[in-house]
């Protein structure tokens, strides 16, 4: 945790330029699958999600997700993220992004909220191919704390169209999915 939130201070302390290519005005729709190993009970969904980033500034942006997980054995999931997003180029190929967000939880008999801080970086490989990875770390009042990582790669199909593979795990949740993603304002 100490490093995410040392990466997140010194980019929101750094003179940050913007980097040409780069969009932080996006809808995204993904599907994917979940699977849940606690030691206690394991248990395989999958589910829905919508994702957003707004530019408010060439160097800020507003963040959130919903996701929608059916797991067999507990039913819907629901799992909401709402914050504030930094980006600071690295070269005009390479961005270091981080965030931090209100984080709310609801599952059938089971309620919890917290915040997560995120760190990660964006690489445009080609004018089509993007991939970018980070660490993420949760803080829950009930779920007590987590860090996890992921990654993905979006293809870009058109200039505001990209399609991509995403995957993400959490100590006791791995997910897989597929995203479409529109950019605005590009």
């Amino acid at each position: 945790m100490k490093h995410s939130l040392v990466v997140f201070a010194l980019m929101a302390m750094s003179g940050m330029a913007f980097a040409e290519g780069f969009s932080y005005s996006y809808v995204q729709a993904t599907y994917g699958t979940v699977d849940v190993d606690s030691g206690v009970f394991s248990e395989d969904g999958d589910g829905l999600g919508l994702k957003g980033s707004f530019g408010i500034t060439d160097n800020l942006h507003i963040v959130g997700s919903y996701q929608k997980v059916d797991l067999d054995l507990t039913g819907d999931v629901d799992f909401l993220t709402a914050g504030l997003g930094v980006n600071a180029p690295v070269t005009e190929m390479i961005d270091v992004v981080g965030s931090v967000s209100f984080v709310d939880l609801e599952a059938p008999g089971f309620s919890d909220d917290g915040f997560e801080l995120a760190a990660g970086v964006r690489v445009s490989v080609t004018s089509l191919v993007e991939i970018d990875a980070g660490i993420t770390y949760q803080d829950l009042d009930l779920g007590g704390d987590d860090t996890g990582f992921g990654g993905g790669v979006l293809f870009n199909v058109t200039d505001s169209i990209a399609l991509g593979l995403a995957a993400s795990w959490l100590d006791d949740v791995s997910q897989y999915s597929a995203t479409a993603r529109w950019y605005f304002g590009k």
